[in-house]
C-alpha cells in the first residue's frame, strides 16, 4: 500500500496497540488464575487421597482449557475472517470474564461432590475457546494498522499481555493471601481473584466498543476479496495447509513448550519440587517478569530490522540446550539443604505394578509403587529404579533406611530419621542468582514469543488470515505447551528424577528448530496490506 496510507493507519495503531493490550492483558490473567492456584484447588475441587493424583488431577482440567483452545481458534478466527477482527474478539472477552467470574461462585467438592470438578472442566473449556479466538484476532488486528516495517515492534506489545496477565494474577493473589488468614483464604479468600475479574471484564468491553475495524479487513470487503468459507480455504487447499503445517511444527510448537517452561514449569518447579512458599515463589517468579518483559519489544524491535525465523530458532535452540544446567542451578541456589540432603542419601525404588497417570480419573487406582513415588517426587527427591523383590508390592530404601510396602507414616519418619529438610529455609535462598536463571529463561520466552505474531500473520493472506493463524498457534501453544506441567509431572513420577520433566520441552525444541530452520521462510518484508 502506498506511504500515504501507511502514514493514515499509524496514528490509529497507537490507539489500537494500547486498547487491544490491555484488553487482552485481562482475559490472560483471568486464563492464567487457574494455573497459578492449580496446586491449591487440587484440595478444593477434586477427592482427598493421593496428594500427587488430586494435583495430576487438578493439571488435567489446566490442561483442559488448552486443549480445546484450537477448536475456540476455529469457530472464532471463521467469524472473525467472515464477520470482522473488532466484534469477534468483543464476544470472546464476554465469555471469557463470564466464565472466570462463575469460577468464583462455583461450590467445592466438599458441597456437591463430583459435581464441582465437572462444572470446573466445563468453565476451563469455555474459557479455552474464548482464548483460542482471542489472541488470533488481537494479533492480526493489531497487525493489519501497523504500518509496514513496524510490525514486529507493533504486535510485540500484544506479546507483553501473556506474561502481564500472569504478573497481574500474581500480584492479585498474593495481596489476597498477604491480607486473608490462611483459613479464611482457604475457604473463601480465593474466590475473591476471580470475582475481580468482572470489574476487568467491564473495563475491557468499554475499551473494545471503542475501536474501529481493522482498515485492511475493509478495504479487502470494499473490495469483495473476502473468502466465503475460511475453513475451506485454510484447511483443504495444500498450498496453505502446508503452511500451517510447517507453522505449528516448525515454529508456535517450540514456542509453546518455552513459553510454557520459563514461566509456568518454573513457578511449579519451585512449589512443587523445591519446597518454596506460594508468597516466596509469587515474588521470584514476578521479579522476573518485570525485568524479562521489556524484551519482548526490543525482540519484536530486532524482527523488524534482521527477521523474525532466526531470532524463534536460536530461542527453542538456546533453550534446549541450556535447561537442565538451568533447573539443576535452581535447586542449588533456592534450596542448597534439600541438595545437600539429596546428593548424602540415595534413594532406590524396588516395585512392580508401577503405571504412569497422565489422565486420573475417579476410577483410577494407584498401586503401592505409584503411591511411594508420589511421596518421594513430590517431596523433591529423586530415586533409582530396582529390579522387583519377590514378595513385595514396594521396597524402598532412603539412605539406610529400608521400607517395604506402602505406609505413608514409615515414609515420612523414615525422612525425618535420615535428616531430611521439611521446611524451606528462607535463608539459604540466594535472591540475586535465582532471579537470574529466572529471568534468562523469560529472555527465552520473549526470543521466540516476541516475534511470533508478526511473523504468523505475515505467513497468511488477509482472507482467511485469522483462522490459518490461530489454529497453529493455539495447538502449538494449548496442545504442546498446555500440556507441558501435566506431561513434566507424569514422568518425573514415573522416571523418579525431578528433572526429566524437561526432556519433554526440550525434545520439542528441537523439533521445532530443525524443521523451522530447513521449511520455514522469513516474513519481515512481505506486505499485508495488499494481500488479499
Amino acid at each position: 500500500m502506498e506511504l500515504a496510507a501507511e502514514s493514515k493507519f499509524a496514528p490509529e495503531a497507537k490507539r489500537v496497540i494500547i486498547a487491544s493490550s490491555l484488553g487482552t492483558v485481562f482475559e490472560w490473567y483471568d486464563f492464567y488464575l487457574y494455573a497459578t492456584l492449580a496446586p491449591f484447588f487440587a484440595a478444593l475441587f477434586f477427592p482427598p487421597g493421593n496428594a500427587t493424583a488430586a494435583l495430576l488431577s487438578s493439571f488435567v482440567a489446566y490442561a483442559a482449557g488448552f486443549l480445546v483452545r484450537p477448536f475456540g481458534a476455529l469457530v472464532f478466527g471463521r467469524i472473525g475472517d467472515l464477520v470482522g477482527r473488532k466484534y469477534t474478539f468483543l464476544i470472546t472477552i464476554v465469555v471469557m470474564g463470564s466464565s472466570t467470574a462463575a469460577v468464583g461462585l462455583l461450590p467445592t467438592y466438599s458441597s456437591i461432590g463430583f459435581l464441582a470438578p465437572i462444572l470446573l472442566v466445563a468453565l476451563r473449556l469455555l474459557q479455552g475457546l474464548a482464548l483460542g479466538g482471542e489472541y488470533g484476532g488481537a494479533a492480526t488486528y493489531v497487525a493489519e494498522h501497523a504500518p509496514h516495517g513496524k510490525r514486529g515492534v507493533d504486535t510485540s506489545w500484544i506479546q507483553t499481555t501473556a506474561t502481564l496477565g500472569l504478573l497481574l494474577a500474581l500480584v492479585v493473589i498474593g495481596v489476597c493471601r498477604v491480607k486473608f488468614p490462611a483459613e479464611v483464604f482457604k475457604t473463601w479468600g480465593w474466590r475473591i481473584p476471580f470475582l475481580v475479574s468482572v470489574i476487568l471484564l467491564a473495563f475491557s468491553v468499554y475499551i473494545r466498543l471503542k475501536l474501529e475495524e481493522s482498515p485492511v479487513f475493509k478495504s479487502m470487503k470494499a473490495q469483495g476479496k473476502g473468502s466465503k468459507a475460511p475453513l475451506t480455504d485454510s484447511f483443504t487447499k495444500w498450498s496453505n495447509l502446508k503452511i500451517v503445517i510447517l507453522a505449528l511444527l516448525g515454529a508456535t510448537a517450540g514456542q509453546g513448550v518455552v513459553w510454557y517452561t520459563g514461566q509456568f514449569y518454573a513457578l511449579f518447579f519451585l512449589t512443587l519440587y523445591l519446597k518454596v512458599d506460594y508468597l516466596t515463589t509469587y515474588w521470584l517468579i514476578g521479579i522476573s517478569l518485570v525485568i524479562g518483559t521489556p524484551f519482548f519489544i526490543f525482540f519484536g524491535w530486532l524482527s523488524d530490522r534482521i527477521g523474525r525465523k532466526w531470532i524463534i530458532m536460536a530461542g527453542c535452540l538456546i533453550a534446549a540446550l541450556t535447561y537442565f544446567p538451568l533447573f539443576k542451578g535452581l535447586t542449588h541456589y533456592v534450596n542448597p539443604a534439600l541438595e545437600a540432603y539429596a546428593v548424602k542419601t540415595p534413594v532406590t525404588v524396588a516395585a512392580t505394578d508401577c503405571s504412569m497417570h497422565i489422565f486420573p480419573t475417579p476410577k483410577t487406582r494407584y498401586s503401592d509403587c505409584d503411591k511411594a513415588k508420589d511421596f518421594l517426587t513430590k517431596n523433591g527427591l529423586s530415586f533409582h529404579d530396582l529390579p522387583a523383590v519377590e514378595g513385595q508390592t514396594v521396597v524402598t530404601k532412603i539412605g539406610d533406611v529400608e521400607l517395604k510396602g506402602w505406609k505413608e507414616d514409615d515414609y515420612k519418619a523414615a525422612l525425618k530419621s535420615t535428616g531430611y529438610p521439611d521446611k524451606f529455609d528462607k535463608a539459604g535462598l540466594n535472591w540475586p542468582m535465582t532471579i537470574l536463571i529466572l529471568v534468562i529463561m523469560v529472555v527465552y520466552v520473549t526470543m521466540v514469543y516476541g516475534p511470533i505474531a508478526a511473523f504468523l500473520v505475515e505467513l497468511f493472506p488477509t482472507r482467511i488470515r485469522y483462522t490459518s493463524m490461530s489454529l497453529p498457534y493455539h495447538i502449538g501453544n494449548g496442545w504442546f505447551g498446555g500440556m507441558l506441567p501435566l506431561l513434566a509431572t507424569a514422568i518425573v513420577a514415573t522416571q523418579g528424577n525431578i528433572y526429566a520433566g524437561l526432556w519433554y520441552p526440550i525434545i520439542v525444541s528441537i523439533m521445532s528448530f530443525v524443521i523451522g530452520s530447513l521449511f520455514l521462510r522469513e516474513t519481515k518484508d512481505r506486505d499485508i496490506q495488499q494481500d488479499f
